[in-house]
C-alpha cells in the first residue's frame, strides 16, 4: 500500500497502473487510470459486461502481492453473470467488486470498451504455392464379396495410382470418419493430405478448399492470418493482447513469475492456449453472418434467443473448427516455451539455452488447440534463448541470406531483435529494450488504443504542440480542446516526442532538459516531485481530467531503450567489419508507424541515407504465413536458424561503453551526416 488510504491497482493487458483510494469500484478505478471496460448499463450491474478477473499471487515486476479477497464481498449481483466455474477462477464485475487491498486486474479481451489497435496486417509478399496440408479427390469402386478390400486401403490405391502419393498412414480421427464419408459420398471423396504422409480429413464429395491459421505470439500481442491454403488468400487478421502481459510485460518476468510460482508456468500455458482458443473462434465467426437478439413477446420468459442477419448479396463460407486443417506458429523463445509447457527457467540464467533449437510437428490436440483433431502445428525453430522463432520468421519473409547488399533488420518489440548480413555471413542478437517504447514505462505511457497520442510535432520557434490521437483524423490544431479526448502516450508517439524535444532544443543532447532554452509554458519542474517535465495535452485536452506530461524520467527509459538498441547495431557491425549498411528495414508492429527520419534523429540506428530506411511491417508474421503456404519455407526455417550466428551483446568487449555512448541524441560522438539540413548545425553539433 502507498500512502495512507491509497491502494495500489494494475491494470492488465493495458500495463496500466496506480494508486487509488481505498473503496472505489474497479470500474471507478479504471478510469481514474485511463483504462476502458465496458459499462453498457450505466453500472446499473444488469449487463454483466464488466466482467474482470482479480489475480492471485506474488507479481514480483510490480511489488505487489495480489489476493481476491482484495476486491471485497462477493455480491449476489454477480451470480447471475459469473458461473460457479467462473467464480473459482476469479472473476467479478467491475461495477461490483471494490479495491480494498492492492490488486492485479486482467481486463478479457470482450470487457475492454477502448479496443488496442495492433497494426499486423498482412503485407502482399510472394510467396510460392505449396502448403503442407493438400487436397486429392478420388473415386473409389465400392466394395463386393469378390473384393472386399479395406475403405481405408482402397482409397490409399486410388490415392497412389492418380497422384503417385505412396505409404500413406490415417490419423485414427480421421479413420473415423472414413467409412461414413465414403457412403455418403457415392464412394467419391476429398482426402486431406497432410505432407504427402498422412491422411488427416475425409470428406463426402468433391470440395475444392481447405483453411489454414498463421500465428505470430508476440510478448504483448498476438496475430493470426486466417489463410485459404488453396488460393492463399488471407480471409482475416485477428489479433488480441498477449493475455500473459498479466504476469509482466517482458520476458523476463514472466520467467521470474514462473520461478516464484509454484503454478506459474501452467497458468501462463492455460492463459495462451485459451487465447489461440479465442482467436480460432474469431476467425470461425467472421464467416458466419452476424446475429441479433430476437425480440421477445411481452411478458415471454425464456433464454435468450439469437437470429442472423446476413448481409444482403453477401455469401458466407459458413465454416467450423474442422475446417482449419494446418497452423503455423512463431514466437520469442520464452513464448514458445510457455506455449509447449517447457520450463523456461533455464532461458533466464546464462548461457541462456533453449529446451530445443529445431522446428516441431505436433497435433494441435496435444496442445488443447481446438481445430480438427488431426491437425499439425507446425512451431518454427529457435536460434537462442533470446533470439526465437520470430525472428526466423522475419529471416524467411525477408530472405537476406539471398542477397548481396548488407541489410540491418531491427525487429522492434518488447525485445529488440537484430540481424546484420547478406549471403555471405549473417549474424543476429537480442537487446533488452524493455516495455518503454510500448509506453508501459513512461507516466502516461498506454498501449495503442483510442485516445493514445500517436503522432506528435514540436514548434521549433515556439515550443507549441501539435498532436494526433487514435481514433480521430483531425490534429490538435484543427480541433477544439475538449475534441482531443487525449488519454495518453503510446509506441509511435512515443518515438516521435524524443526526436521532436531534441530537434526542438527542450532536450539537450545527453536528455537532460535545457532549462535555458524553454520558449513556452509546457516545460515546468512537477511540484510534488520536483522534477521537470513537458506538457504534451492540457488537462482541458484530455479525458483522464489531468495535463498529460513526458517527465525527465520518462526521457531517460526511452533512452535507456534505444541506446541497447543503437549499442547492439553497433557492435555487431564491428564485429561484421563494417562502417556503414547497405539498407535499415524496420520490422514490428512498431516497424508500420516509425517515422525513419524521426527514428534516425533520436539515434535508433546508426547513420544510414534516409532513403535506404525502410518499414518491412510485421514480418515475423508474415514469415509464419510463409510456412503456412510453402513446406519448403520450413524447410529453409531450419536450415537459417542453424546458419545465423548468435552473438550474446552483454559479454561483447566494450558493450557498457558502447551503451552509454548509445544513450546521447542521436549519439555521443558518432557522426549523424544524413542529417545535415533536418536539425540545425546548432543542435546536431551540440557538446
Amino acid at each position: 500500500m502507498g500512502e495512507q488510504g491509497k491502494i495500489k491497482v494494475i491494470f492488465q493487458p493495458s500495463g496500466s497502473r496506480g494508486e487509488v483510494d481505498k473503496g472505489l469500484s474497479i470500474i471507478e478505478a479504471s478510469r481514474q487510470l485511463g483504462v476502458d471496460i465496458e459499462a453498457l448499463c450505466g453500472e446499473k450491474k444488469v449487463c454483466g459486461k464488466c466482467k474482470v478477473r482479480i489475480e492471485e499471487g506474488v507479481f514480483q515486476k510490480f511489488g505487489i502481492t495480489s489476493r481476491r479477497e482484495n476486491a471485497g464481498e462477493w455480491q449476489a449481483e454477480e451470480e447471475k453473470f459469473i458461473n460457479a466455474a467462473q467464480r473459482e477462477e476469479g472473476y467479478r464485475l467491475g461495477c461490483v467488486a471494490k479495491v480494498e487491498g492492492n490488486i492485479l486486474v486482467f481486463v478479457p479481451e470482450e470487457s475492454r470498451a477502448g479496443k488496442q489497435v495492433v497494426s499486423k496486417a498482412a503485407r502482399d509478399i510472394h510467396i510460392d504455392h505449396n502448403p503442407a496440408v493438400k487436397l486429392y479427390y478420388v473415386e473409389v469402386e465400392k466394395p463386393t464379396f469378390e473384393e472386399p478390400t479395406g475403405d481405408y486401403e482402397r482409397i490409399c490405391r486410388e490415392i497412389e495410382g492418380q497422384y503417385g502419393l505412396k505409404d500413406l498412414k490415417i490419423d485414427l480421427f480421421a479413420l473415423r470418419q472414413l467409412s461414413a464419408a465414403l457412403r455418403k459420398g457415392d464412394w467419391k471423396v476429398t482426402v486431406s493430405v497432410w505432407m504427402n504422409q498422412e491422411i488427416i480429413r475425409v470428406r463426402p464429395g468433391k470440395c475444392e478448399n481447405s483453411y489454414g491459421l498463421a500465428i505470430d505470439v508476440g510478448t504483448t500481442t498476438v496475430a493470426g492470418y486466417f489463410c485459404n491454403l488453396n488460393t492463399m488468400e488471407v480471409l482475416d487478421t485477428i489479433s488480441l493482447m498477449n493475455p500473459q502481459c498479466k504476469y509482466g510485460e517482458d520476458v523476463m518476468s514472466r520467467i521470474t513469475y514462473h520461478m516464484m510460482n509454484p503454478d506459474g508456468l501452467e497458468r501462463m500455458n492455460n492463459d495462451i492456449i485459451e487465447g489461440l482458443n479465442w482467436l480460432i473462434d474469431q476467425a470461425i465467426e467472421v464467416t458466419h453472418p452476424p446475429k441479433k437478439k430476437k425480440k421477445k413477446k411481452k411478458g415471454e420468459e425464456g433464454p435468450e434467443e439469437w437470429v442472423e442477419v446476413p448481409e444482403e448479396g453477401k455469401t458466407y463460407l459458413r465454416l467450423t473448427r474442422e475446417d482449419l486443417e494446418d497452423i503455423t506458429l512463431g514466437g520469442n523463445t520464452a513464448m514458445h516455451h510457455i506455449l509447449l509447457n517447457l520450463d523456461p527457467e533455464h532461458m533466464g540464467l546464462a548461457p541462456f539455452p533453449p529446451a530445443i533449437h529445431h522446428s516441431l510437428n505436433i497435433k494441435t490436440r496435444d496442445l488443447g488447440i481446438k481445430i480438427n483433431p488431426s491437425a499439425y502445428i507446425f512451431v518454427l525453430p529457435n536460434e537462442a534463448g533470446f533470439v526465437g522463432a520470430d525472428n526466423v520468421g522475419v529471416l524467411i519473409s525477408e530472405e537476406p541470406y539471398k542477397k548481396e547488399e548488407m541489410q540491418l533488420i531491427i525487429d522492434i518489440g518488447t525485445n529488440g531483435e537484430l540481424v546484420l548480413g547478406n549471403s555471405d555471413k549473417l549474424i543476429s542478437s537480442s537487446c533488452a529494450t524493455g516495455p518503454a517504447l510500448e509506453g508501459a514505462q513512461l507516466q502516461f505511457g498506454m498501449r495503442a488504443a483510442p485516445g493514445a497520442i500517436e503522432r506528435i510535432e514540436i514548434d521549433v520557434e515556439t515550443h507549441e504542440v501539435n498532436y494526433k490521437v487514435i481514433g480521430r483524423d483531425a490534429w490538435r490544431k484543427y480541433s477544439e480542446p475538449k475534441e482531443m479526448q487525449a488519454k495518453g502516450i503510446c509506441g509511435s508517439g512515443i518515438l516521435d516526442v524524443l526526436a521532436e524535444l531534441y530537434k526542438a532544443g527542450i532536450v539537450e543532447k545527453s536528455g537532460r532538459f535545457n532549462k535555458k532554452e524553454q520558449k513556452s509554458n509546457r516545460f515546468r519542474k512537477n511540484p510534488d516531485t520536483k522534477q521537470p517535465e513537458f506538457v504534451l495535452a492540457w488537462a482541458e485536452e484530455s479525458s483522464i481530467g489531468k495535463d498529460i506530461v513526458i517527465t525527465q524520467k520518462d526521457v531517460r527509459q526511452i533512452q535507456l531503450a534505444k541506446g541497447a538498441l543503437y549499442a547492439g547495431c553497433k557492435l555487431m557491425m564491428r564485429r561484421m567489419g563494417l562502417e556503414k549498411v547497405d539498407k535499415v528495414k524496420i520490422a514490428g508492429a512498431f516497424g508500420t508507424h516509425v517515422d525513419r527520419v524521426k527514428a534516425l534523429i533520436m539515434g535508433l540506428f546508426p547513420n544510414c541515407e534516409i532513403e535506404k530506411i525502410s518499414s518491412v511491417g510485421n514480418a515475423a508474421g508474415d514469415g509464419c504465413r510463409s510456412a503456412l503456404l510453402n513446406r519448403e519455407k520450413r524447410k529453409e526455417a531450419n536450415w537459417v536458424s542453424r546458419n545465423v550466428e548468435y552473438i550474446e551483446l552483454t559479454v561483447e568487449k566494450d558493450f557498457q561503453n558502447e551503451f552509454m555512448a548509445a544513450m546521447h541524441l542521436p549519439h555521443m560522438t558518432d557522426e549523424f551526416t544524413h542529417l545535415q539540413g533536418i536539425v540545425t548545425d546548432e543542435i546536431l553539433h551540440q557538446k
